[in-house]
């Protein structure tokens, strides 16, 4: 009997260690709770130039402080990568073309995050699972407007390649810069010239004229406005971050091009409330409206342009993605073209 009064006990005795070990390990598997508390700022990495005024305008209707780190679009997506799998990015929100922030979203950095303002955008602009569609980084021609007459404008991309624009063009590096590679190849994706052939013509001829080649977009409106360049294959938006400068757009008969820009949180954001309040004012109409006004974006909320005489007259095309393949394959193409080294 007492054997079997013992036998009891020890059994008992692992039960209750046993349901102490469960209760520990079900409190250690418990999911954190999440905190709704607004933090005080918010962390900014983005492509997009001359944002001062939005971020300005956040601030004050917020009270949270938004600090931007600028990269550009060729260190983009290496720059972020490096940081998240070391563990020390910084970012809570992201903002670049669209094919890069797609290229970080396979790599777990975009969080699967669903805007309420983000939702009220075409589909087409929000099927990327966290990642929401703004506007375009609409690329046409920037000129002088004190040193080119007025008959001398182009009225087709094709005019540039005349003779009397070499040495007198400024681009960004088409060996990579990823998006004006995409422009290039989106020019002839779109038929823009009207046959491969004249895409062609129009590559060797603008490779002819001997342009000056530049890291980015950022660079190309200071040769144009000092005179040292008269025309470059640039944005828009230049006019309105760049005025009183003597700049204006060739608002020739074809189609603007321009690579889709997009924004997304992070999946680890030091400060995912503020992220979140971030995303839902930079799509909401007052945020495009500043993106538009002051900074010369062109955004797709309906009948909001940039002050740029013209440009709502513009056929605005979104160019399609382009691989992590593709831009190599092409880089190296037109790096032969314009004899790039």
């Amino acid at each position: 009997m007492k054997k079997t009064v013992r036998i009891v006990c020890i059994v008992a005795s692992f039960l209750l260690v046993g349901s102490m070990l469960f209760s520990a390990g079900a409190q250690e598997k418990a999911p954190k709770e999440v905190s709704t508390a607004m933090e005080e700022k918010v962390s900014l990495y983005a492509s997009i130039t001359s944002i001062e005024p939005l971020l300005a305008a956040f601030q004050d209707d917020t009270g949270i402080i938004a600090e931007n780190t600028r990269l550009s679009t060729a260190n983009f997506a290496s720059t972020v990568l490096t940081e998240f799998q070391a563990g020390k990015l910084m970012a809570d929100v992201i903002q670049a073309p669209l094919p890069v922030l797609e290229i970080l979203k396979s790599y777990g950095v975009v969080k699967d995050y669903v805007s309420k303002v983000g939702e009220t955008y075409p589909e087409w602009a929000r099927k990327n699972g966290g990642i929401y569609q703004f506007g375009i980084e609409y690329v046409a021609l920037i000129y002088n407007t004190e040193l080119v007459k007025p008959e001398d404008v182009p009225k087709r991309y094709e005019d540039i390649t005349l003779p009397k624009w070499k040495n007198k063009i400024v681009m960004a590096n088409p060996g990579n810069h990823a998006t004006t590679i995409s422009w290039l190849v989106g020019l002839k994706e779109n038929n823009v010239f009207g046959s491969d052939a004249k895409w062609m013509d129009f590559l060797k001829g603008l490779a002819a004229n001997n342009p000056m080649f530049v890291a980015s977009f950022g660079p190309t409106p200071a040769p144009i406005e000092s005179g040292e360049k008269l025309i470059g294959i640039s944005m828009p938006k230049y006019i309105v971050t760049k005025a009183p400068a003597p700049l204006a757009w060739a608002q020739v008969d074809q189609p603007m091009l321009g690579s889709p820009r997009a924004i997304a949180i992070t999946s680890k954001a030091p400060h995912p409330n503020a992220a979140a309040a971030f995303m839902e004012y930079w799509l909401a109409d007052k945020a495009m409206s500043i993106l538009a006004d002051d900074v010369g974006e062109y955004v797709l909320t309906p009948g909001v342009f940039p002050p740029v005489e013209g440009i709502e007259n513009a056929k605005v095309i979104p160019i399609r993605d382009l691989s992590d393949e593709e831009l190599l394959k092409w880089g190296a193409e037109f790096e032969k073209i314009f004899a790039l080294k």
